[in-house]
C-alpha cells in the first residue's frame, strides 16, 4: 500500500536477524532479503540499508559474549566486526548482483547540519553509480550508548537526511500490539498510528534479547523523528523469509503516518533557521530562475554579504534588498565572491578544483 508508492526506501536490521539465539549467521534469511533488494531496485527504487550487528559479528568472531564487554573493549570487538558484516553482505548481495557500499555514521553526525549535508550528497551521488549504501553506526569511535537495536534513531535520522518516502524497521515482532503478545495472547496488532501520544508510548514495551536492545522504545522514538520529517514508517517482522515482500502483500505490520509532508518538513527547517549566516543580492533573471523552481547559479548573484561556510543558512534577496529566498549555501562566502557573475562551467577555472554547479541547490532552497 505505502510502499508502492515510496521512491526512496531506508531498511534497517537488527542483529537479531543477522544472527540467532545459537550465534550462528542467518545465511538463509540473508539471501531472502537480497532478493527483496532486489525487486526494488528492479521497479527503480533507491534503497539505503541501516545494519546493526558489527558488535555481534565481532563477538562471533573472537567467540566471547558481549554483555561481559566493556565500552573500551566493544570500540575494539566492533572494528572486528565492520570487516566480518560487509564480508557477508558483500558476499551474499553479490550472486545477485547488487553492488553495495559502506558508510560509517554516529548519531552525532546525522545531527550536525554541515556532516548531514555531506551525507546527503554521499548518498545521492551513490545512486547515481548504483549502489546500495549499507549505513553502520560507528560503534569503534563512539563512547556512549554501543548498544545493539540502537540504530532504530540513527535510522530514522539516516531517513531524514535522504529525504527518504519510507522507513523500514525490520523486528522481531509483527509491530505494536496493544500489550506484549509475548505476555498476553489476548494482545492486538495496531496497524495504523497518526499521532503517538501517551497510551501508545505506555504500551511500548523493551524487547529482551542477547543480540537486541532498546525494543519498541527507541522504535516510537524513531517513528517521532519520521513523523516530523514527512516520512512514513512501518515495523514490521524481520524473521520472516523475503520480509519486504510480506509487508506489500500481506500489511501484517504497523504504519506510523507522518504529521507533515516532506516538502513542508524540509521547508520549515530552512525557514526556521534565527540567524542566517549571510546574504546574496540576486538580479532579476535569477529571480525568476527561483519562482520557476530552479536552482541558483552563480551567474545570477550581483553581491555577497556576510561571512560564511559551506552548508550554513543565508538569505537571498533581489536587487531591491528584499528577502525573497532563504537556503542552504553550497559554497562559503569567500568562494562566491570569487565565482559570483561567471557561467556554471567557469567555476572549477576559477576555484581550482572540482566543486558544485549550483551556488543554492533548488532542493536546498525556499521562496518566502
Amino acid at each position: 500500500m505505502y510502499l508502492e508508492n515510496s521512491k526512496i526506501i531506508v531498511v534497517k536490521i537488527g542483529s537479531s536477524l543477522l544472527i540467532d539465539d545459537n550465534k550462528k549467521i542467518r545465511n538463509k534469511w540473508l539471501s531472502e532479503f537480497a532478493k527483496d533488494i532486489k525487486e526494488l531496485i528492479k521497479k527503480n527504487r533507491k534503497v539505503i540499508i541501516v545494519s546493526s550487528g558489527a558488535i555481534a559479528m565481532g563477538c562471533k568472531k573472537l567467540n566471547i559474549n558481549k554483555k561481559s564487554l566493556k565500552i573500551d573493549k566493544s570500540q575494539a570487538v566492533a572494528s572486528i566486526g565492520q570487516i566480518e558484516l560487509m564480508n557477508l553482505f558483500s558476499g551474499t548481495f553479490s550472486k545477485l548482483k547488487i553492488n553495495i557500499s559502506q558508510i560509517l555514521l554516529t548519531l552525532e553526525d546525522t545531527e550536525q547540519r554541515r556532516r548531514a549535508l555531506n551525507a546527503k550528497r554521499t548518498f545521492d551521488n551513490l545512486f547515481e553509480l548504483g549502489f546500495i549504501p549499507i549505513v553502520n553506526e560507528n560503534d569503534t569511535t563512539a563512547t556512549t550508548e554501543i548498544k545493539y537495536g540502537d540504530n532504530d534513531r540513527l535510522a530514522s535520522r539516516v531517513a531524514q537526511i535522504s529525504r527518504a518516502d519510507t522507513l523500514i524497521l525490520l523486528s522481531d515482532v509483527n509491530g505494536l500490539y496493544t500489550q506484549n503478545p509475548k505476555i498476553f495472547k489476548n494482545a492486538e496488532l495496531i496497524k495504523e498510528i497518526k499521532n503517538i501520544d501517551k497510551n501508545i508510548e505506555r504500551i511500548a514495551t523493551k524487547s529482551i534479547g542477547d543480540f537486541g536492545t532498546g525494543g519498541m522504545k527507541t522504535k516510537i522514538d524513531a517513528a517521532k523523528i519520521c513523523q516530523l520529517s514527512g516520512c512514513k514508517m512501518v515495523i514490521a517482522n524481520g524473521l520472516l523469509n523475503r520480509p519486504i515482500k510480506k509487508i506489500i502483500e500481506e500489511n501484517n505490520c504497523t504504519w506510523f503516518l507522518p504529521k507533515v509532508s516532506k516538502l513542508d518538513a524540509r521547508k520549515k527547517w530552512i525557514i526556521s533557521s534565527v540567524s542566517p549566516k549571510g546574504a546574496l543580492i540576486i538580479d532579476d533573471g535569477a529571480r525568476q530562475a527561483l519562482t520557476n523552481g530552479k536552482s541558483l547559479l552563480a551567474a545570477g548573484v550581483k553581491k555577497v554579504t556576510g561571512n560564511f561556510k559551506k552548508g550554513d543558512h543565508i538569505k537571498v534577496l533581489d536587487k531591491n534588498n528584499n528577502e525573497c529566498a532563504r537556503g542552504l549555501s553550497s559554497f562559503s562566502s569567500d568562494e562566491i565572491e570569487r565565482i559570483k557573475g561567471y557561467h556554471s562551467r567557469e567555476i572549477e577555472k576559477i576555484l581550482g578544483y572540482v566543486a558544485k554547479s549550483e551556488v543554492i541547490h533548488k532542493d536546498d532552497i525556499v521562496e518566502i
